[in-house]
């Protein structure tokens, strides 16, 4: 997987890349077992400090997301419960593209069917109950 950082994001260049590794696990392009860059190899390849590796390695090893191993590496620790994510968020996806589909044929307009959506997300009752 390759990182980039985007300089004019308005977001610091460690929290990218721990949402970049973050998103890699939770689609499971990044598996467990799998190895990152040194953090002075990622620096270099990013052209950024290492300080700023160190400082995202060090977040996701304490989310449990990466094991450092002195000498040895950056592993990707990514416990079972990020792989059924991923598995449920594909699974999701199916189920959208069906929906959507149907919505669709049954003469709805891609924007009406995103407004009904935001509405459902934004004013359904299951945020007063809680769900």
């Amino acid at each position: 997987m390759q990182f980039k950082l985007n300089l004019s994001a308005g977001q610091p260049l460690y929290a990218q890349l721990v949402q970049q590794v973050r998103h890699g696990i939770e689609t499971g392009i990044l598996q467990d077992g799998d190895v990152l860059p040194g953090i002075r190899t990622l620096a270099e390849t990013l052209a950024v400090g290492h300080n700023t590796i160190a400082k995202a390695y060090s977040e996701l090893e304490h989310e449990g997301l990466l094991e450092l191993r002195q000498g040895l590496g950056a592993y990707i620790t990514a416990r079972r419960r990020q792989k059924s994510r991923a598995e449920l968020l594909r699974s999701a996806r199916e189920s959208m593209r069906a929906f959507v589909a149907s919505l669709r044929d049954k003469g709805l307009t891609d924007e009406e069917i995103l407004r009904l959506a935001e509405a459902e997300i934004l004013y359904s009752d299951s945020l007063v109950e809680g769900r």
